[in-house]
């Protein structure tokens, strides 16, 4: 195939066509676009930690930390800035190369900022990565990140405009893009994906990774999540998506995004160990690592590390830092601490 063109005109024909395609050819266009760009044997590993739990304003029907809906989640105040860092610190010692953080907020209130800039600029001197997720942004809040260091910050889509009202009522879609807008502007990358199994069509589907795609600049990341049915959530009995289906998305969103991270997030939990190998296949190289996402659960770091073994994947050094004695490193780190039981839970 020839080289695959970073494109920003996708139309709902085009995409819809590339999620019909017979399931061998799809992962085949995937995973060549996908070799073009990366290495195909290493992905990115990130931690991520809830800084701020529960009580949230939104009406997000797949959320357990939405105040509208009893899950029986223990609300948390903004963690303090120490904890945040030595919850870095211990993710940057089990492999992480990106930190996280996620408040469940509408928007960060003007006392918050000053602790959440403080965070920013502590993980950075521990040579992680920064990547924040904290609702609704004003110009002035997004310049103050991009001043502190934020390298990334994360503000989903969700699904396609036409299916949006369906599960969200208290933001609208336009909030959402202004968000991104304000991000991108001001200097930062983004991270911006959606939910799979909320009740989506799979014209829904591919008019989220429409949405994505046509952006005047493809998102740096894109997570692919799957629904966590948490009971409580007005979304607790939708019906499991169909593995072949998930991957098909996961494809689908490489092509459309070849020179963007690919993240496999929320739901790798039910996935059996084959899912994720063919989720990778598929073009997937970016991956949350650690015990807990926010608030539900994720695959322990020592499992992760053992299929990582099994397929011959390695963790995705920083770009900052790709020189081969930092990434010897870092990988005989991984290989003494997965055999020696060392690894903690990095968001308790």
């Amino acid at each position: 195939m020839t080289a695959s063109v970073t494109r920003h005109d996708w139309t709902p024909a085009e995409v819809l066509a590339l999620f019909r395609q017979p399931f061998n050819d799809l992962m085949f266009q995937a995973q060549t676009v996908h070799r073009q760009h990366f290495d195909a044997n290493r992905v990115q590993v990130s931690t991520l930690l809830s800084i701020k739990t529960g009580a949230c304003p939104e009406d997000c029907k797949y959320c357990p930390q939405s105040g509208h809906y009893n899950t029986g989640l223990d609300k948390e105040k903004l963690l303090e800035v120490q904890k945040v860092l030595d919850e870095a610190a211990a993710a940057k010692a089990i492999g992480a190369t990106r930190f996280c953080m996620g408040a469940a907020w509408k928007h960060p209130s003007e006392k918050d900022m000053p602790y959440v800039l403080e965070m920013v600029r502590g993980v950075r001197k521990l040579g992680l990565e920064t990547c924040m997720t904290l609702g609704k942004l004003t110009k002035e809040q997004t310049s103050a990140l991009a001043e502190a260091g934020l390298d990334y910050y994360n503000h989903n889509l969700d699904t396609s405009p036409e299916f949006y009202g369906n599960i969200i009522t208290t933001r609208t879609y336009g909030d959402r893009l202004q968000t991104l807008s304000y991000v991108r502007d001001a200097g930062m990358k983004i991270c911006s994906g959606g939910i799979l199994g909320m009740g989506e069509s799979l014209e829904d589907r591919a008019g989220l990774l429409i949405q994505l795609a046509n952006l005047p600049e493809h998102p740096e990341s894109v997570p692919i999540n799957m629904l966590v049915k948490v009971k409580g959530t007005p979304l607790e009995n939708e019906e499991d998506v169909d593995p072949f289906d998930f991957i098909r998305t996961l494809a689908v969103a490489r092509i459309l995004m070849p020179k963007s991270h690919v993240r496999l997030s929320a739901g790798r939990e039910q996935m059996n160990e084959q899912t994720q190998a063919l989720a990778f296949f598929a073009g997937a190289n970016s991956i949350f690592y650690g015990d807990r996402l926010l608030t539900t659960s994720n695959p322990q770091a020592e499992k992760d590390m053992r299929l990582f073994d099994r397929l011959g994947i390695k963790p995705e050094e920083r770009q900052e830092h790709d020189d081969e004695i930092h990434q010897a490193a870092i990988e005989q780190a991984l290989v003494e601490q997965r055999d020696s039981k060392m690894f903690v839970n990095a968001a308790v």
